[in-house]
């Protein structure tokens, strides 16, 4: 279906491990519209390190494993960059610049403190996908900003100056008006993506 040209666009990025679903949402703040739904592949299959790459280094003191992990980061990093750069050329197809990126993902914190290093592994590699988003974003020239995934409904309702009760009724509609699937992950994106179209 043809969509209206819009002034402005945005893009939120719920990150998972190893991808992220991106919203692009376009049109006035107060009545925002899905211009694209994606889903950002962030790993290497040339590289299968690239998938979980704290996993790979369970069996080393934390010091080295930071160490072993920079690297794999990088590669991480370039793949990021490009998948989101995708999303901003296809969006240049239909003359709609994005200017701006909101990441929904794991907040930074003391990864030493976690005694398991299995969890461990999973909660900084939570942490990783997260920057390297924050590296996509600069790559690709967007101003961008983070939010904690725990924290973003509340900051996204005092923000836009409504309840939680009608944060949630509106994500909804706006996602009703796209189609399916539109699940908690891609809420989470179209949050950010809206609060993006403040900046």
């Amino acid at each position: 279906m043809k969509r209206a040209k819009v002034s402005q666009s945005s893009i939120g990025l719920r990150v998972k491990t190893g991808r992220a679903i991106a919203v692009v949402l376009g049109g006035p703040i107060e009545a925002p519209h899905v211009l694209l739904r994606a889903e950002l592949n962030l790993t290497d299959s040339k590289r299968p390190a690239t998938a979980q790459p704290y996993h790979e280094f369970l069996d080393l003191p934390w010091d080295r494993t930071e160490i072993e992990v920079k690297p794999i980061a990088i590669a991480i990093a370039k793949v990021a960059t490009s998948s989101l750069k995708e999303v901003v050329d296809q969006m240049l197809t239909r003359d709609l610049k994005i200017r701006h990126a909101g990441i929904v993902g794991a907040p930074a914190r003391d990864l030493r403190k976690i005694g398991s290093t299995h969890i461990r592994a999973h909660a900084a590699e939570g942490v990783l996908f997260r920057e390297v988003l924050e590296t996509a974003a600069e790559g690709n020239h967007l101003e961008f900003r983070s939010f904690p995934e725990r924290e973003i409904e509340k900051l996204a309702a005092s923000e836009l100056g409504c309840s939680l009760t009608d944060l949630a009724e509106q994500i909804v509609e706006i996602g009703r008006a796209w189609g399916r699937p539109w699940r908690a992950d891609e809420k989470l994106a179209a949050m950010a993506a809206w609060l993006m179209l403040r900046a």
